[in-house]
């Protein structure tokens, strides 16, 4: 915070005094911001190569760390849930390929990746043809099997029924629903 109010108050006065006019100073002091901002904060994270190292124990256990954090904290619940109780389970006995394969399954949209693993859509070729992919939806599908109620699902490319309905009361409410 102190180099940027530095950086404001040694630029400041020369902007001022210069004769541009009001639009090419606000854009001046806009441009540097706007690019620093979205270039730390960008949503894209296939930008972002993860150094595959598994030369040496530490290296090793810091690369599952960081990869099990990001499979556990995506900020989609089933997602969390799901997923990182996969890699949980998984990453130990994976090599180098499988750890790449993880990371292109990690980078994928969270909305897009719930619909895949959930058989609701399609997955594009390349995301079905990741054996880290088709195991995780094996282990989700073989799940919703053992477990999801049928009424509750939809076949693929309907939405899903919501497995509870706050306004059915009585009796004679349908079956679906409720559980």
């Amino acid at each position: 915070m102190a180099s940027l109010r530095r950086a404001l108050l040694s630029t400041a006065p020369r902007l001022l005094s210069s004769n541009r006019t009001s639009a090419a100073v606000s854009d001046a002091l806009q441009r540097p911001v706007l690019g620093s901002f979205s270039r730390s904060y960008s949503s894209n994270e296939s930008n972002r190569s993860v150094e595959i190292n598994l030369s040496d124990e530490e290296s090793k256990r810091r690369l599952f760390n960081r990869l099990l954090y990001r499979s556990k904290q995506r900020g989609f619940l089933e997602l969390d849930l799901v997923l990182g109780k996969w890699v949980e389970d998984n990453i130990r006995s994976m090599d180098e390929s499988g750890i790449k394969s993880l990371v292109h399954v990690l980078d994928l949209e969270n909305p897009d990746l719930w619909k895949w693993l959930t058989c609701q859509e399609q997955p594009p070729e390349a995301v079905n043809q990741n054996p880290v992919f088709v195991a995780l939806r094996e282990k989700v599908v073989n799940n919703l099997d053992n477990h999801a109620a049928p009424e509750t699902r939809a076949t693929t490319g309907q939405p899903w029924v919501r497995g509870w309905d706050d306004f059915k009361k009585g009796r004679d409410s349908p079956v679906t629903g409720n559980q």
